[in-house]
């Protein structure tokens, strides 16, 4: 790739200093092989699969704090592509099944589980502006979900406009984007793998958001209550997670001290949660990413000022025509990547 591009594709982020990942449990399982969304709890974990094939794994999987299961929740019909899960202030469960590798889908749904309830509640949504594939959500204070698409590059977020109904679908209006920024982290999927939206995340408090691909999450404070500005306009702390086989699903510990996450399986294998502990967050100083850093001897400086047209990010609009190719070619290489899960080594199909 040349340098410029990756150059001009860079935004900048934080750096935090977080210390290896500590193997929290394995999950060894025959029907949890496709974990691709997480939430925790103060007595475990709560994990749903991607599309399972097996009807066995096409539920919401209770899990102890040693990973065993302890209970599971059936849908009261079929799920098509169930990625991300995010527990609202309330106790309220939402699985956001939102999948669609094909971009064909003409309308995706969220599950919405409430305390005490025994089966999970559909609602279908449609995006103003077509299909596309998402793998993140998250839930506002309110308990609004929130759907972040896997678009490469630059990830739309989407919020139902209106009222939620189980009779018709709710449209949804989009409020804003998140600019992937550039890192070197080490990952299977190399540079697709750094571009793609696979995962988001709430703290219990509801101040701090995350944001994962396949190789790094990106942390954002939240002070005023609203995540979708943090996410849009503020400048987040970059979390590698370097060498994850297949990273999907992240969520925050309880007590917002770690960052869990927990791969997809790879040909059948037990998978392991893992905790990347985090500082305090305002002990990170304002320094470059560390993945950026090491991208080019000019990487980490800052940029020329430009004589060109801006873009709204302020990205030079002559680097969004060189970029837009690359990403556009990322973008089909994610679809690729999608369709090899079942190989066991890469990312899956939907359905």
């Amino acid at each position: 790739m040349p340098l410029l591009v990756t150059t001009l594709l860079t935004l900048p982020t934080v750096a935090l200093p977080t210390g290896a990942p500590q193997p929290v449990c394995r999950v060894d399982d025959d029907r949890l092989r496709e974990i691709s969304g997480m939430v925790a709890t103060s007595s475990g974990y709560i994990v749903v699969n991607d599309g399972a094939d097996d009807p066995a794994g096409r539920r919401i999987f209770y899990l102890s704090k040693k990973c065993k299961v302890t209970k599971t929740v059936a849908y009261p019909s079929r799920p098509r592509d169930t990625e991300d899960m995010a527990l609202a202030a309330d106790g309220t469960l939402w699985v956001g099944d939102i999948g669609d590798n094909g971009k064909n889908r003409e309308t995706i749904a969220v599950w919405r589980l409430a305390p005490g309830a025994k089966s999970p509640k559909l609602f279908r949504l449609t995006y103003p502006d077509g299909p596309h594939d998402a793998e993140a959500m998250i839930a506002l204070p309110d308990g609004t979900p929130v759907v972040i698409t896997k678009d490469a590059g630059r990830a739309g977020l989407y919020r139902p406009d209106g009222k939620l109904s189980a009779t018709r679908s709710t449209p949804m209006r989009h409020v804003g984007d998140f600019d992937v920024p550039g890192t070197t982290t080490a990952n299977p999927y190399s540079f697709v793998g750094r571009l793609v939206v696979t995962g988001a995340a709430t703290s219990a408090d509801g101040r701090r958001v995350v944001i994962r691909t396949y190789a790094d999450a990106f942390e954002f404070d939240v002070p005023d209550g609203d995540p979708i500005r943090a996410i849009t306009s503020d400048t987040p702390r970059e979390i590698p997670l370097p060498d994850e086989p297949q990273g999907e699903s992240v969520a925050y510990s309880p007590d917002g001290e770690s960052l869990l996450t927990i791969s997809e399986s790879q040909e059948g294998a037990p998978s392991d949660l893992l905790a990347y502990p985090l500082p305090a967050s305002d002990s990170a100083s304002p320094s470059p990413s560390a993945g950026v850093a090491a991208a080019s001897p000019t990487a980490g400086k800052a940029a020329p000022q430009a004589t060109t047209a801006t873009s709204t990010t302020g990205v030079p609009a002559g680097a969004l025509v060189a970029g837009g190719v690359l990403l556009a070619a990322a973008a089909l290489l994610g679809t690729a990547i999608s369709r090899r899960r079942r190989s066991g080594s890469s990312p899956r199909e939907g359905q």
